[in-house]
C-alpha cells in the first residue's frame, strides 16, 4: 500500500488531558524542544479537543489517552507518544524506535501509568501550562488560536 509522506509544513496537533500535571509537564517538554512551533495543543476536555475527538471517532469520555493528529491521522497512548519524539527530532528520535515492540505490550505499560499518573505527579482543577508561553500554541474551538497582541513570550 502507497502511503503519503507527511506535509512538513501542516501542523502537529497534541490532545492532553487539562487536568493532569504531568501532560502539563510533557507539553513543556514538546514545547521547548519545537523549535520550528509546529506543534498545537488543546485538551481532551475542551471544545476544541471533544470537536477533534469526534472527527477521529475516538470516544470523547476517555481522558486517559494521548492524541496526536497529523494529516489527519490519529495516533493514540504510545504510539501517539513515540511519534511525537520522532517529530522533535535530534537525539529523541532514537527513542522512537521502540515502535518496534508490540503495541499491545507498550499500551500496557502507558496504560498503568495513565491509570496512576494523578496520584503520582497530582491533577488540578486549572491547566497549569504557562499562559504567556503557550497561548498561541493552543486550539480554539478546534482551529488554531490567533496570537495575543499583549502576549510576551517568554525564555
Amino acid at each position: 500500500m502507497y502511503k503519503a509522506e507527511p506535509n512538513l509544513d501542516s501542523p502537529i496537533i497534541l490532545l492532553i488531558d487539562g487536568k493532569c500535571l504531568l501532560c502539563s509537564e510533557i507539553t513543556q517538554f514538546v514545547v521547548k524542544r519545537d523549535k520550528s512551533r509546529r506543534f498545537r495543543f488543546a485538551a481532551l476536555q475542551s471544545k476544541a479537543g471533544q470537536k477533534l475527538l469526534r472527527a477521529g471517532n475516538l470516544p470523547t469520555d476517555d481522558i486517559d489517552t494521548f492524541v496526536m493528529i497529523r494529516d489527519g491521522r490519529y495516533d493514540t497512548k504510545s504510539n501517539a507518544a513515540l511519534r511525537v519524539l520522532r517529530e522533535l527530532g535530534g537525539w529523541w528520535r532514537v527513542l522512537s524506535l521502540f515502535i518496534a515492540v508490540p503495541r499491545p505490550l507498550r499500551d500496557r505499560i502507558y496504560d498503568y501509568i495513565a491509570r496512576n499518573r494523578y496520584g503520582w505527579f497530582g491533577m488540578t482543577d486549572v491547566c497549569k501550562i504557562p499562559p504567556k508561553l503557550l497561548t498561541d500554541r493552543f486550539l480554539e474551538n478546534g482551529v488554531h488560536a490567533e496570537p495575543k497582541e499583549n502576549i510576551v513570550n517568554e525564555k
